[in-house]
């Protein structure tokens, strides 16, 4: 990846399991969100990808509430929407119905877009899930 700057890193990923597919997606989040992940006060050790109304959500990753931020913060553990294409959501909606997998996140980082802006995004890949053997 050229250009990026990696915030969160799921480690056991690469390491204990076989990954299929990798997409790239953006992040609907607050501010104090954003500044948190900035600093890089994020987990995604214990997060997965699940696929609700044709819209893929992040769930259990942990975003630690920001200091600065006013008592209205946000909720650590809350889910999060992923900015994808409806044909990708499709795509792995197929995937994940027919051949028995998991949706992970693999990393969260910056990447550099035009004018001196920094886009969050979060990568995912499919992994066979827990017990499935390929027949």
């Amino acid at each position: 990846m050229e250009n990026v700057k990696i915030v969160a890193k799921n480690r056991k990923a690469s390491f204990e399991y076989f990954l299929l597919d990798r997409y790239e997606a953006g992040l609907s989040l607050h501010g104090s969100e954003i500044k948190s992940i900035r600093s890089g006060q994020v987990s995604i050790n214990e997060a997965f990808i699940q696929i609700e109304n044709f819209e893929a959500w992040l769930i259990n990753a942990h975003i630690a509430p920001y200091n600065a931020a006013s008592i209205f913060n946000h909720d650590p553990k809350r889910k999060k929407k992923l900015l994808m294409h409806k044909n990708e959501i499709l795509k792995i909606w197929n995937t994940v119905r027919q051949k028995g997998v998991t949706i992970i996140p693999v990393a969260i980082y910056l990447k550099n877009g035009l004018r001196y802006r920094k886009y969050l995004k979060i990568n995912v890949a499919l992994r066979p899930s827990p017990g499935y053997h390929a027949p």
